[in-house]
């Protein structure tokens, strides 16, 4: 299984931003898929999530009404739109599978990661 994440870069607080994960070598409507963050220092943070047929969809409250996940099923993508950044939102962000669920918020649980992609918010 591969996952390879892209889309981070440098913006402005109240910019946007668009991270893509493109996976391989796995049945990816099977999998639950979601995204984690790293600030520095500090451990991997859940940010939000989706079912394998995309009709549901989780999110931390600090990202509820600005970020939106969705999945291609037909492509193997899993995006986050990153609308209204803040400064705390600087971060690596990494794309996640999940075997087995959806949703689940504990990096431990997910099964198979992507490399990060940075995220910088200045103020």
């Amino acid at each position: 299984v591969q996952l390879q994440a892209s889309g981070g870069g440098l913006v402005q607080a109240g910019g946007s931003l668009r991270l893509s994960c493109a996976a391989s070598r796995l049945t990816f409507s099977r999998y639950g898929m979601a995204w984690f963050l790293q600030a520095p220092g500090k451990e991997r943070e859940f940010v939000a999530a989706i079912s394998g047929s995309g009709d549901i969809t989780f999110y931390r409250d600090s990202v509820k009404g600005r970020f939106t996940i969705s999945r291609d099923n037909a492509k193997n993508t899993v995006d986050l739109q990153m609308n209204s950044l803040k400064p705390e939102d600087t971060a690596v962000y990494y794309c996640a599978a999940d075997k087995y669920y959806s949703g689940r918020k504990y990096a431990h649980d997910y099964n198979y990661w992507g490399q990060g992609t940075q995220v910088t918010v200045s103020s």
